[in-house]
């Protein structure tokens, strides 16, 4: 994942004393590594029964991220007449998609710290620090300081959970799950990549809950120094079950990375590698798709004939999430091909249905019948994918809006990260329907979401809502 990532942490605006902040509390004595604490949950926790919530990135398990356009809890009214309506101040970056579940809004910080804020005011409910994150001193490369929770997280409706992947000083991955209602942690367990130097792993892709396990994939730091290998760890949620994991079949590197995590198709979850050791001779499973199955067995996988000449040069599929559509799979990558894949055969190396120039590609698509939209590093791309599996580019937006969009409130959401910017545009042309700026840059390949009235973008230090 050489030099492709996004940029430093950023400033952090620190918050008010903790006891100024109503339900503000401090960290929670963390239980040992590998302990599960949970069979139920307290009471009171937001169910997530309201199909408007907001419980994942791009709010389902196929990472269409459309929300719905009306009810109580639809995105604004409007695309039109952006304003910012509130921001919050947090300990640290914010580089997951926040979610909303009943009347509370969470966000993770790269500090270690879990809040639940009023989605109307952005007001701390409660918060909870987990762990001490790791300095940028401390790891071999990198490029955010510190590194603590950079994934999205989950909800889990079943327990009432918000679930949480959490990097710590000493190169330690941890899963934490805080009650929804209270932030009282329930679950801690460690989650290490099973191979490599866990310091030379970062946990980036957002996590995946699929019948009571929850999916967490495993890439790199910035610069690809050390060793540390792709791969996809297991927790079940409730019980000691054995955590189980996956691992690409290489000498090194194969991240997984992309911002989306895994795409969940057929019960299967669909997972892009980025570029591994090998250059020449036999493939190594990296530049790919895999598909998995929900025991972690490699059930299928495509590369292209150049994977060889994209882990040289550094032009792997590893940069956006698998986008589902229909009877297809459509992926991008660094190389700017986009290829169109069988859903149920993806077609192992050279076996795409179609290819053609699209962008190159990072971060998450979002998708709306059989076109995706493709967050592109020189501004969003709509490409429709036609019934017999052919790929055309419908437009490209005028404006640099390189983040990761979201439709909804008959538009598409997609910010420019670099300058800081949130555009709407039309979903059927491109064209910039109105714009609002949220501060001097945002994390790289940030997304917002759509709930209660207004747009959520997180920041380098906290969080943004936009109405």
């Amino acid at each position: 994942m050489r030099a492709k990532r996004r940029v430093g942490g950023g400033a952090v605006v620190a918050l008010a004393a903790c006891a100024a902040l109503t339900g503000c509390t401090g960290a929670a004595p963390a239980p040992a590594p590998s302990t599960l604490l949970i069979t139920t949950s307290t009471g009171g926790a937001p169910a997530g029964a309201d199909p408007a919530d907001w419980t994942t990135y791009h709010r389902d398990n196929a990472r269409t991220g459309v929300a719905p356009d009306s009810g109580a809890g639809a995105g604004p009214a409007s695309p039109r007449g952006l304003t910012i309506a509130w921001q919050a101040a947090l300990d640290g970056a914010v580089y997951g998609q926040p979610l909303v579940v009943g009347d509370l809004l969470y966000a993770a910080t790269e500090h270690d710290t879990v809040y639940a804020l009023d989605p109307a005011t952005g007001a701390v409910r409660w918060s909870r620090h987990l762990d001490t994150p790791a300095a940028r001193s401390e790891l071999p490369c990198g490029n955010i300081d510190p590194l603590g929770i950079t994934s999205t997280m989950v909800y889990d409706p079943a327990n009432q959970l918000v679930l949480a992947l959490a990097e710590s000083t000493g190169g330690h991955h941890t899963l934490y799950g805080l009650d929804a209602a209270t932030g009282d942690v329930r679950l801690t367990r460690a989650a290490e990549p099973p191979q490599g130097d866990p310091v030379a792993h970062q946990q980036r892709s957002a996590l995946t809950l699929q019948d009571g396990v929850v999916y967490i994939a495993y890439g790199g730091l910035f610069g690809d120094c050390g060793r540390y290998i792709g791969s996809v760890v297991a927790v079940p949620v409730v019980g000691d079950g054995a955590v189980t994991s996956y691992a690409v079949p290489t000498s090194r590197e194969a991240g997984i990375w992309a911002s989306g995590g895994g795409t969940v198709q057929n019960g299967r979850l669909l997972y892009a590698v980025g570029n591994g050791e090998s250059t020449s001779g036999d493939y190594d499973g990296s530049d790919s798709v895999l598909a998995l199955t929900p025991a972690l067995e490699l059930a299928d996988r495509f590369a292209p004939a150049t994977w060889a000449e994209d882990n040289a040069r550094d032009l792997d599929l590893g940069s956006m999430t698998p986008a589902v559509v229909g009877d297809y799979v459509l992926i991008a990558g660094k190389r700017g091909t986009g290829y169109v894949l069988r859903a149920d055969h993806l077609g192992d190396i050279d076996g795409q249905v179609a290819q053609g120039e699209l962008c190159r590609a990072f971060g998450g698509p979002a998708v709306s019948g059989d076109t995706v939209y493709v967050p592109c590093a020189d501004g969003t791309r709509a490409a429709q994918v036609s019934a017999d599996g052919q790929l055309t580019v419908r437009w490209h937006a005028a404006v640099p809006a390189n983040g990761s969009p979201v439709l909804g409130s008959g538009a598409l959401w997609v910010p420019d990260y670099r300058a800081g910017t949130l555009y709407t545009l039309d979903p059927g042309t491109g064209a910039v329907i109105d714009q609002v700026h949220l501060g001097d840059g945002l994390p790289h390949f940030a997304s917002p979401t759509l709930a209660r009235g207004l747009a959520f973008v997180g920041t380098y230090d906290g969080v943004v809502a936009v109405g």
